[in-house]
Order: C-alpha cells, then sequence, then structure tokens
C-alpha cells in the first residue's frame, strides 16, 4: 500500500491500482507534450495569413516565430526545480491554466505586438509542463524496462507533434482563420484539466530547502541572452552580428557566474555535481550535439527540396514524409533496441546510422533521385530518435527521483540550444561558404548580385526580377553555389555525429548502461498538499 498525503488526512492507495493507472498517466502526459509540439511549428504554415492580418514588419515577424523557443529555454531549468520543490502536479495544473489563456490571447491579437507577447506566455506555460512530462515519468515507471517504453512513446509523440503541426496549422487555417491555429488549445486544456487532477500523483513536497532567485535569474536571462545571441549572430536581422556575439559572450559570463554560485550554495537551484556523473553527461552532450547537427541542417534540406529541385511547398513535404515517419517509428522501436542490444550500442548505433545516412546528402546536386532522398530520411529519422531515446533513458536513471526534474530540465534545455544554436551555427556556415562561391554573373547589375548573395532565397526573387537568359544563369549558379554550402555543412555534421557516436560508445559507464543509478537516499520529506 502508498501512502499519499491529503491535506492533514491521508489515504492509502493500492499499489495494484497505482501499477493499471501508470499508462492513463502516460497517455496524459504525451497529450500535454503533443499540444506543445504541435504549438512549436504550427504557426509555420499560418506565417502568410498572418502576415496578411497583422502586417508585421519583418523584425516583428521574427519575433512572432522565435519569441516562444527563446522563452522555453531558458525557462527549463528553472521550473524544472520549482516542480521538484514544490510539487509537479501543480507546476503541470499551473501550466495549463497559463498555456490556454495564452492560446486564447493569441488568438485574439489583433496587433503584431499583442502575438508576440501572447506567444511569450505559450512559452512560461510550455517551460512549465514540460520538464515535469519527464520527471513524472521517472517517478510512476520505477521498472527500468517498462521507463524504456514509456519514454519511447513520450519521444515519438515528441516527433509526432513537431511533424503533424505545419498539417494541422494547414488545415485550421484554410477552414478557419489564422487564429484558430491557437484556439484550438483552449477546449482540449478544458478537457485535459479535471483528466489531471484525477490522474497525477500528487508528489513529495521539498520545500524545506529555500529556492535561489538569483539563480533563476542567471540561469534564465543566461541561456536567453547566449541563444539570442548566436541566432542573431547567425542571421543579423535585427541588431547585427557585432552587438549579437557581444550578447552571446554575456550569456556565458552570466553561465559561469550562475555555474560558481551553484557550486558554492547549500542548497543549489541546480545541482551542478549531476555533470560528474558520466552517463548523464554523455546522455546530455549526445542530446546537445545530435540535435544541434539535425535541426539546421533539417532547415537547409527543406530550401534544397524547393529552391534546388524546384518542389512544391506540398511536395517537399511529401518528400520529408519518410524522416516524420521513420522518426516515429525509431521512437516505438526504441525501447525493444535498448532491450536488446544494451545502452551503448544502441546511442551509438542510432548515432552511427544517422551519420552514415547522411554521407549519401555529399553527392547530391540538382538532378531528382526520389529513391535516395527517401533511403536517406528513413536513416536519419530512425537512427536520431533511437539514440535520443537511449539518451534519455541514460539521463533519467542516472539520478535519483528527486532530482528528476533538474535533470529532464536540462534535457530538454540542451534539445532547445541544440536546435536554436543549430540553425544559427549551421546556417551561418551556410552563408559563409555560399557567398564567395557565387560569383558574378553576366547581366547581373552589382548591386542585385550582392542581394543575390544573401541566400538562396533571395537569388531567386532576384532572378525573377531580372528575367530573362541572365535571370536563369544566375538562379543556375545560386542553386550550384547553395549545393557546395550544402556539402560543406554536411560535413560539419558528419563530424559533429561521428564524434558523437564514438562518446556515447567510449564514456557510458557500465554502470549506467547496467541500469544502476546512485540514488542517494530521499530526504525526509512531506506529501504534497494538493
Amino acid at each position: 500500500m502508498i501512502v499519499v498525503g491529503v491535506g492533514a488526512q491521508s489515504r492509502t492507495v493500492p499499489a495494484a491500482a497505482r501499477h493499471a493507472s501508470r499508462w492513463a498517466v502516460l497517455a496524459l502526459l504525451c497529450f500535454s507534450l503533443l499540444l506543445i509540439a504541435v504549438d512549436a511549428t504550427v504557426l509555420h504554415i499560418a506565417v502568410p495569413a498572418l502576415t496578411a492580418a497583422l502586417e508585421p514588419s519583418a523584425v516583428e515577424l521574427l519575433w512572432i516565430i522565435d519569441i516562444y523557443s527563446l522563452v522555453v529555454a531558458p525557462l527549463l531549468v528553472t521550473f524544472g526545480t520549482l516542480g521538484d520543490r514544490y510539487g509537479r502536479r501543480r507546476l503541470v495544473l499551473a501550466g495549463y491554466v497559463v498555456f490556454g489563456l495564452a492560446s486564447l490571447s493569441a488568438a485574439l491579437a489583433e496587433t503584431p505586438l499583442a502575438l508576440i507577447l501572447s506567444r511569450a506566455f505559450l512559452g512560461v506555460g510550455g517551460a512549465m509542463i514540460m520538464p515535469a512530462t519527464l520527471s513524472i515519468i521517472r517517478e510512476v515507471f520505477t521498472d527500468r524496462k517498462e521507463r524504456a517504453i514509456a519514454l519511447g512513446v513520450w519521444s515519438a509523440v515528441a516527433a509526432a507533434g513537431a511533424a503533424v503541426g505545419p498539417l494541422v496549422g494547414g488545415v485550421l487555417v484554410e477552414h478557419f482563420w489564422w487564429g484558430a491555429v491557437f484556439l484550438i488549445n483552449v477546449p482540449l486544456l478544458i478537457v485535459a484539466l479535471p483528466l489531471a487532477v484525477r490522474l497525477l500523483p500528487p508528489s513529495r513536497n521539498r520545500s524545506g530547502h529555500p529556492w535561489d532567485v538569483l539563480s533563476a535569474v542567471l540561469s534564465t536571462f543566461g541561456i536567453l541572452a547566449l541563444a539570442f545571441g548566436l541566432k542573431e549572430a547567425g542571421y543579423g536581422h535585427m541588431i547585427g552580428r557585432g552587438p549579437a556575439l557581444a550578447v552571446a559572450l554575456l550569456g556565458i559570463a552570466l553561465l559561469a557566474w550562475f555555474v560558481r554560485r551553484q557550486r558554492r550554495l547549500e542548497y543549489p537551484l541546480l545541482d551542478i555535481s549531476l555533470f560528474t556523473r558520466r552517463g548523464f553527461a554523455t546522455g546530455v552532450a549526445c542530446v546537445l550535439l545530435a540535435i544541434f547537427a539535425l535541426v539546421g541542417l533539417e532547415l537547409l534540406l527543406a530550401q534544397y527540396l524547393q529552391l534546388v529541385l524546384g518542389l512544391s511547398p506540398l511536395s517537399a513535404g511529401v518528400r520529408m514524409l519518410p524522416l516524420m515517419v521513420a522518426a516515429i517509428a525509431g521512437g516505438l522501436a526504441a525501447a525493444h533496441v535498448l532491450q536488446r542490444i544494451g545502452l551503448r550500442a544502441t546511442m551509438s548505433g542510432g548515432l552511427a546510422l544517422t551519420t552514415v545516412s547522411l554521407v549519401p546528402v555529399l553527392t547530391w546536386g540538382v538532378e531528382q533521385n526520389p529513391g535516395m532522398l527517401a533511403v536517406c530520411f528513413i536513416g536519419i529519422g530512425f537512427g536520431v530518435e533511437v539514440a535520443l531515446l537511449a539518451a534519455s533513458d541514460t539521463i533519467m536513471a542516472a539520478v535519483p527521483e528527486s532530482r528528476a526534474g533538474g535533470a529532464a530540465s536540462i534535457e530538454e534545455t540542451a534539445y532547445e540550444l541544440g536546435a536554436g544554436l543549430g540553425i544559427a551555427v549551421l546556417g551561418t556556415i551556410t552563408t559563409m561558404v555560399y557567398a564567395p562561391a557565387l560569383g558574378v554573373v553576366p547581366g547581373v547589375p552589382g548591386a542585385q548580385m550582392n542581394e543575390a548573395r544573401e541566400s538562396l532565397a533571395a537569388a531567386a526573387h532576384v532572378a525573377a526580377r531580372v528575367g530573362g537568359t541572365p535571370g536563369a544563369a544566375l538562379l543556375d549558379a545560386a542553386r550550384l553555389a547553395f549545393i557546395t554550402a550544402l556539402h560543406r555543412t554536411v560535413v560539419v555534421s558528419v563530424v559533429l555525429l561521428g564524434l558523437t557516436a564514438l562518446a556515447a560508445a567510449v564514456f557510458i559507464s557500465r554502470e549506467a548502461a547496467a541500469g544502476h543509478c546512485a540514488d542517494e537516499p530521499e530526504e525526509a520529506a512531506k506529501p504534497e498538499k494538493s
């Protein structure tokens, strides 16, 4: 029997009943994750309709798109540790409320600024919910084999949400209006809220120790400054590359101050000693580097399909569908792979498969090759999801349950940072190679050539304006320059993924591979009153 505190009274819950409800808890957590994952991509397809309705400037539109991830990333650590200390169920319920109100506000926004602020609060709600989903899985699924299956389902749902987001957005925009992509969240959350009150287990209250506000401020603004600075350094849309690098350095300084403070505090906001555990540190590095290499590259591949091969957005989406389906399949199959071949082989093997699948991209040119595209995308999607599941299992098994929220927030922060930095850094590499590779095209004025060197999309616009033989020649030259840049970027991604696969094979300890967690004795804690 398990005793659960409720106010001044306590009730007993049969272990069998708790055992039977764990899959219902997983379903609710996956539903929560699905909303967050869909919201991260659903807006992309609605941008044309949104632009026509609100008429945002280029900078405002960039903020509308980016503010969600820029807010989520720095708040994950803060809310993960708050959930550990004051109760994960409380944080999920509060996150539902914030996410629902922000969705309603975004749907009814009448100005770009109002939509930016609403998207920022959506990020706050998402950051409240996300760490709790992983840490509650760690709490509810105590058997590691079952937890691996649960994490596989969780990973597949995350992949599915990101994949179906544009499709959902397209349907809603076509049949309703752009605000429907946000409004759809409200009735879903109204249904989910009472289910969460009933199903989610009350976690123990560990609020006896002080919660350091300065540490929360340092981590939030440090990650925000680093992520924004590196993104802006890659594109230079808002403040320019020079000031952006200064912002990134400021972020690094704040994070260094944060780390130093955590080492000195008796009760730190984040236990830096977690990184001394080889399995934990390797798992986090795997998440960061794998997402870094793949997310930025995925954006480039989408441009390749549309601007080099000349596919429509819908046709490009169909060509990338094998990547999405394979990612979902990889998340579902990863638990069985993990049980059969072990942690080291699963993580390093998944990364190696992804690396090998990227190599044929180095031979791609302007010719259509749908069969090879599909094979490469299947290997990439399946390999990365298997590796990420193994990394999640390593991270969550390396810490005791009392620190699961902090560990989950670190993993998800690594994911968000990897995605943001991958787009910025790999995008910068692409621009650095593309611009000089595009030489002078006869018949195209110098000012227009400079505009064409900004990006392949810009070159396509310039070519359309110039027209005739010079325009066609410019577009052909720009495509070849982009292919050269794509190949160089793929080389960087292949090297990063290969080194990460090697590190996973070498640095995962036998204890982590065997599933042993250094579970320190839980500190005395009282049940959460909720």
